[in-house]
């Protein structure tokens, strides 16, 4: 796999980004994070006190474009799409441009317990999930995948961080493809 930017979008939590360049770095050749400057105030559903994800990928696209590879959007915004209660991520099939949240990704978000090792694994999958869908796959009816489709932190929790050997498969073949 070639190059990934991060941008950190309303992201404090710098130690969590570079443990999951170390992790990332043994998927992709090169990574490198910029600190977006956009506005995602529009975004906001004030009813649902969430950000809408879609819209947030649409406004990175539309300023950041000439970055070539992969673009991770990390946030610790709540996101949603309107057809669902949250999310913890979006992507593009087929696309470059993927949107990660932390926020129901803490353990501290369902318990009072904090968990940074926890955290990290979580947001190591969601990460891997979304690129995936970035590279063409869709959800995986393989609970240990990661590209199992995950709408419970419970189901998050039971995947692996990997994709399963059908998914591996999958993105090979693509990758093979002009």
């Amino acid at each position: 796999m070639n190059s990934l930017t991060i941008l950190p979008l309303k992201f404090t939590n710098y130690q969590l980004l570079e443990e999951l360049k170390v992790r990332l770095s043994f998927h992709f050749n090169s990574i490198k994070v910029m600190t977006p400057v956009i506005d995602v105030d529009e975004t906001y559903n004030v009813q649902r006190q969430q950000y809408f994800s879609t819209k947030i990928i649409e406004a990175v696209k539309s300023v950041y474009s000439e970055i070539e590879g992969n673009v991770l959007i990390i946030t610790e915004m709540d996101l949603f799409v309107p057809v669902l209660t949250h999310i913890f991520g979006e992507a593009e099939l087929r696309g470059r441009y993927s949107i990660v949240s932390t926020c129901r990704l803490h353990e501290e978000f369902y318990t009072s317990e904090r968990n940074p090792e926890l955290l990290l694994e979580r947001t190591f999958k969601e990460i891997m999930h979304e690129l995936g869908h970035n590279f063409g796959l869709l959800h995986c009816k393989d609970w240990q995948c990661v590209m199992h489709s995950s709408s419970g932190i419970e189901e998050v929790d039971l995947k692996h961080s990997l994709y399963c050997e059908n998914c591996k498969s999958i993105i090979k073949s693509i990758e093979i493809k002009p």
